[in-house]
């Protein structure tokens, strides 16, 4: 059974994917220039991988008794291009480093299922950071 600092993680985790999931999508619809326009398909692509993020993170934690969250951490979109990639960067930094802890714990408590998931994950947000990393050196 998992503890309730694993389950109460990855109601975090649903949390912060609910909210980029949004937040990229809005990007996608309210970019605006030649430069938002070379990505503003980036952004929802982005989104897609996000909410699947979400998906499957809830699959695992009803799957371990818990009940997820529909309740998105803060969204924020940004007022220009530059503010938009420079919030991403700061969400997928911090969505690596939770990542990382609930990788951590799901290796502690033997729960390699968890662990598996969110190494995947990890490895998927840091693609995103390092597109908006790039995406940020153009502007």
């Amino acid at each position: 059974m998992a503890s309730k600092k694993l389950l109460d993680l990855l109601n975090k985790a649903i949390a912060r994917e609910l909210q980029v999931t949004t937040q990229y999508m809005w990007q996608h619809v309210l970019w605006s220039g030649v430069k938002g326009y070379a990505v503003k398909d980036v952004f929802k692509k982005i989104a897609i991988s996000e909410m699947k993020h979400a998906e499957a993170i809830a699959e695992r934690l009803v799957f371990l008794g818990g009940k997820p969250t529909t309740i998105p951490e803060k969204i924020a979109v940004g007022k220009n291009l530059k503010e938009m990639l420079q919030q991403d960067k700061k969400d997928e930094e911090g969505a690596i480093t939770m990542y990382r802890q609930i990788i951590n714990l799901a290796d502690d408590e033997d729960d390699y299922v968890t662990e598996d998931l969110l190494k995947k994950i990890l490895g998927e947000e840091e693609e995103h950071l390092d597109t908006f990393q790039g995406l940020l050196e153009g502007l």
